[in-house]
């Protein structure tokens, strides 16, 4: 089983040091199931002020991220592992939506992958057309830099890794496993408050309980994400649930 390797550039390489030394992806790295390197673009400028960023031509408001330190920093994370496929994805608002089935597909990755962090207004155009293979948006909002985008990928990449989770099937069951939501949750106690955990949970009947926690996640999918039904994983008793489920709330 190889490592999944993220090489990431950034600005602000302290922003991803926290969340990369605490749970899951602690624990990742400390089996050596990935591996997650962080370069600062500044070092990479030729300035004494270390200036990453210019104004853009034709005037427009705010600075965009120059070509130069880029180009010599991506050079320098190839140049360090000699040999080595690489994958390099901008963190843009641009990009195609990140989801569940891009995590899996990254989680196989063989090749060296390149997140590319931007800042500021935007990135200089000839970093995309020379040196970006896909851009990727994790949601239709703008965020202060790529930093928290490239959290996300690496930790949803990350849990979907054998190894890494206690349960590797616990990465299946969550939400978006097989292309609907997930069921409600319950532990102790059986009551609180006056409410109380469905029986059903608490009948020991295996084959109830199967069946009990995919009608609700077919529910939850039906009321909260219904567009996830066009393409989920479903069965013909699927099917069935989704129909039952429909009359009796009149969708």
């Amino acid at each position: 089983m190889g490592t999944l390797n993220f090489e990431v550039l950034t600005l602000f390489p302290g922003i991803l040091a926290g969340p990369l030394n605490e749970s899951i992806l602690k624990r990742g790295r400390e089996k050596g199931l990935i591996s997650v390197r962080t370069w600062n673009i500044r070092d990479y400028t030729e300035d004494k002020h270390r200036k990453a960023d210019d104004s853009p031509y034709g005037g427009e408001a705010g600075m965009v991220l120059k070509p130069e330190p880029i180009f010599k920093a991506i050079d320098a994370v190839k140049a360090a592992s000699p040999g080595d496929a690489f994958l390099t994805v901008l963190l843009s608002p641009q990009g195609r939506l990140f989801d569940h089935q891009y995590a899996e597909h990254l989680s196989g990755e063989k090749r060296r992958i390149i997140l590319l962090c931007g800042h500021y207004e935007a990135i200089d155009e000839r970093v995309k057309d020379a040196l970006v293979d896909e851009e990727v948006s994790i949601g239709d909002y703008v965020l202060t830099g790529g930093e928290l985008a490239a959290l996300v990928v690496i930790d949803a990449a990350t849990r979907l890794v054998p190894g890494v989770l206690g349960d590797d099937e616990s990465a299946y069951r969550d939400s978006f496993g097989d292309g609907i939501l997930d069921h409600p949750h319950y532990t102790r106690p059986a009551e609180f408050r006056g409410m109380q955990v469905p029986d059903v949970l608490l009948s020991g009947n295996h084959d109830a309980i199967m069946k009990w926690r995919r009608r609700e996640s077919l529910k939850a999918t039906l009321v909260k994400r219904p567009d996830l039904l066009e393409t989920a994983d479903l069965s013909d008793e699927d099917r069935k649930v989704l129909q039952e489920l429909k009359k009796n709330f009149k969708l």
